[in-house]
């Protein structure tokens, strides 16, 4: 039998490292509570990444797990408490899960994996409980180059430097996507291992040529005038998605409280879905993130769809990535099915399950508004956009689907029709296809559609 290599963890400051003041998920006379009948839950999270927020940010915001706590401690006279922890991205939260100092995580679908094969390996096994957001065809994942940059395509990455967090789910859809282009991405790239922020400042700076990064960074980048995008995850086709993780221990010892937490996360989707645009300022206002950005991801149309149900196709797409993970030798065999357990979700939410998400729509943000007005074209939406005060104007890709701000857009005039593209290349290859087709500017696009 052969061993796969898996490679150590990162450092962790010593303060993340030290115990807290209270077991997770246990009890502690320590707390102040003399008959010890306080229980500190702990929740790893990743403010910032911003289709993680019904299990995170919106969540904790909302207090709706600390209110299905307080109703628990009631019933059964115990005090419970709610640790959050925050992260950059889901290695740390899987680090501090194995060592027993986190009962309950949010990551993306690679780092799932990650977590699944570190909780087996040291004996913590952990389990997929939920979704948070997901996109069917993986658009939450982008390589974005500086606004500058001679860069057009993902075939012109060869030889250049290339920032992304390997392990995670935008490094898959730069492997992906690298590999389809007839790139190796061992070897035919100088790819840069960097946190989200610190590859931000690289781009900036112009030691990074792109990053591949997920949400809420391509966006941001975008948003701000410091980068354009230049390849589209979703022209992968394949989903991609954000869960929640739970330590097995804990989730057999604290069954009831986990099932607070799920019912909890329904609730904040719920919120979500009912009020996108005071849910995108919420975010914001916690995070710092623009809230227009927050709302391209997290809005109406937004580029991620929230929902807790462990739908088939992301179960399916989750068993593609094992390769690719085991190809980087960061995971060995991952048994995926084992992973995966529903029985909680379909314990503590008997909500009717959410609609599927549909198309996209062109969606229009004006300023002082508290609601979105939709259009039935990219040509109607521009034209309502010159003559109005814009907070923020959205419109999907005219191939893939995936929201992107109208004004970041690359836009075509086919005819008497304007069509709008998140990259250059798709842009290319429609004009390619269609005689007569020409890329415009986004001033002329409004002036044609006004």
């Amino acid at each position: 039998m052969t061993s796969t290599r898996i490679p150590l963890l990162p450092l962790l400051p010593v303060a993340l490292l030290l115990p807290l003041a209270t077991a997770c998920g246990g009890t502690a006379g320590a707390d102040g509570n003399a008959d010890g009948k306080t229980v500190t839950v702990t929740v790893g999270y990743q403010s910032k990444t911003i289709n993680t927020v019904t299990a995170g940010t919106l969540l904790r915001s909302l207090g709706y797990f600390e209110q299905e706590l307080a109703a628990r401690g009631k019933k059964d006279g115990t005090t419970y408490k709610v640790e959050w922890q925050d992260y950059a991205t889901g290695a740390p939260i899987t680090a501090q899960m194995t060592a027993g100092k986190i009962d309950i995580g949010s990551m993306g679908d690679f780092p799932l994996l990650i977590n699944a094969a570190r909780g087996k390996q040291l004996k913590q096994p952990t389990r997929l409980v939920a979704v948070t957001g997901y996109n069917l065809r993986g658009g939450l994942n982008t390589v974005v180059t500086a606004p500058g940059s001679p860069l057009r395509s993902l075939a012109e990455l060869r030889g250049k430097r290339v920032s992304t967090s390997v392990g995670s789910a935008a490094d898959g859809t730069l492997v992906r996507a690298l590999q389809r282009a007839g790139i190796d991405p061992d070897k035919d790239i100088r790819k840069l291992n960097q946190q989200p922020s610190v590859g931000a400042s690289a781009l900036t700076a112009g030691s990074a040529d792109a990053l591949s990064q997920f949400v809420a960074w391509p966006g941001k980048l975008a948003f701000e005038g410091r980068a354009k995008a230049l390849y589209d995850g979703a022209e992968l086709d394949l989903p991609t998605f954000h869960g929640v993780t739970v330590r097995e221990k804990f989730a057999k010892e604290r069954a009831g409280v986990l099932d607070d937490f799920l019912r909890a996360q329904r609730r904040a989707t719920d919120y979500l879905r009912d009020r996108p645009v005071a849910a995108a300022e919420s975010v914001a206002e916690v995070t710092g993130l623009p809230a227009e950005v927050v709302y391209l991801y997290n809005g109406a149309n937004g580029i991620a769809t929230f929902d807790p149900e462990l739908r088939p196709e992301l179960i399916a797409a989750l068993k593609e990535d094992v390769p690719v993970l085991k190809a980087a030798r960061l995971v060995g065999d991952v048994d995926v099915d084992a992973f995966v357990d529903p029985a909680p979700l379909k314990r503590a939410v008997r909500a009717p399950a959410y609609p599927k998400a549909s198309a996209a729509k062109p969606e229009l943000w004006l300023k002082g508004q508290t609601t979105t007005r939709t259009f039935g074209s990219p040509k109607e939406l521009l034209k309502a956009a010159a003559a109005a005060d814009v907070r923020a104007a959205y419109v999907p890709d005219a191939l893939t689907g995936t929201l992107w701000f109208a004004d970041k857009a690359v836009w075509v005039a086919d005819g008497t029709e304007l069509r709008a593209f998140t990259t250059p290349a798709s842009a290319k290859r429609y004009v390619d296809g269609h005689a007569g087709a020409r890329t415009i500017r986004y001033a002329d696009a409004v002036d044609l559609a006004s």
